[in-house]
């Protein structure tokens, strides 16, 4: 499936939207995600889901699946990448740090193979969830060029909060890729949050979310594309797809030109200065 625009310095964007049924073993994944992504050659940048290879609620298992940056999952995306000649996000995996510490990280990959970006992600998750108990946030931000331009990655929950997103873009992003394992319940918060991000902060917000159960908890799937004055470009179904999306990279200075909005914000610790009005007379 393709939705298409026709500026002339179009890039195609392919949101891969996959599922990590429980009964699959990691090898087994890995090499069906490997063949689905062959299979739609030609795009620019590939984006997949978070810990889809481990499984997001595999948390029984996050210590025997954790691997290192030149583990099976980075190893495959880097030989894939070359492959095709374009930049792939692997969504994340479970890292084991060389301290040996455990991260939700992700990371981007250049059409070289070479890896050009890693986020340890900041906030984790601890509603309903195991990952804030067995995983390290991290403490790092960057913003790095991709086929979409400068470009920074967040993850899942990192969606809600606005001075991390604030922060990325006074760090120059014009593009955000948030891989996510958003449960269905909430999926009515992924919609609106994924726009307001892009509305706020005027960048390309490329979300690609899990589908299928895990532990018991249905994924959103919903895996969608949202331009920098918030418009939804395309969006997935429920269910495993990928879906191709030509998009033009320099529609974020377009908008900011057209409507400044950035420029009158204050840096983000001014607001923590503003002193507080009681409203009551004198």
């Amino acid at each position: 499936m393709t939705a298409a625009l026709s500026p002339s310095a179009a890039r195609r964007i392919a949101l891969v939207q996959v599922a990590s049924p429980e009964h699959e073993s990691r090898e087994a994944r890995i090499n069906r995600v490997e063949s689905l992504i062959r299979q739609h050659p030609g795009a620019d940048l590939y984006v997949l889901p978070e810990l889809w290879s481990a499984g997001y609620f595999a948390f029984e298992r996050y210590d025997e699946l954790a691997e290192t940056l030149d583990g099976p999952t980075v190893t495959m995306i880097r030989r894939l990448a070359r492959d095709l000649g374009a930049a792939i996000h692997l969504g994340s995996i479970v890292e084991r740090s060389p301290e040996g510490t455990l991260h939700n990280t992700a990371v981007l990959v250049g059409a070289d193979g070479l890896i050009a970006q890693t986020y340890r992600k900041i906030h984790v998750f601890g509603y309903q969830s195991l990952e804030a108990e067995l995983l390290t946030a991290g403490s790092t931000l960057s913003v790095v060029h991709s086929p979409l331009g400068a470009t920074a990655s967040t993850t899942c929950y990192d969606l809600r909060f606005p001075g991390l997103w604030q922060e990325m873009s006074a760090r120059g992003a014009e593009a955000v890729i948030v891989p996510a394992a958003w449960p269905a319940a909430r999926r009515e918060h992924w919609r609106v949050l994924t726009q307001a991000r892009a509305i706020e902060h005027q960048v390309w917000v490329v979300a690609v979310n899990a589908c299928g159960a895990q532990g018991g908890v249905e994924l959103g799937g919903h895996s969608r594309i949202v331009d920098p004055a918030g418009r939804v470009l395309a969006e997935c179904g429920d269910t495993e797809e990928v879906l191709v999306v030509e998009v033009d990279p320099a529609l974020a200075t377009a908008v900011r030109r057209e409507f400044p909005v950035i420029g009158d914000r204050l840096a983000a610790d001014a607001y923590g200065t503003l002193a507080a009005d009681t409203g009551a007379e004198a």
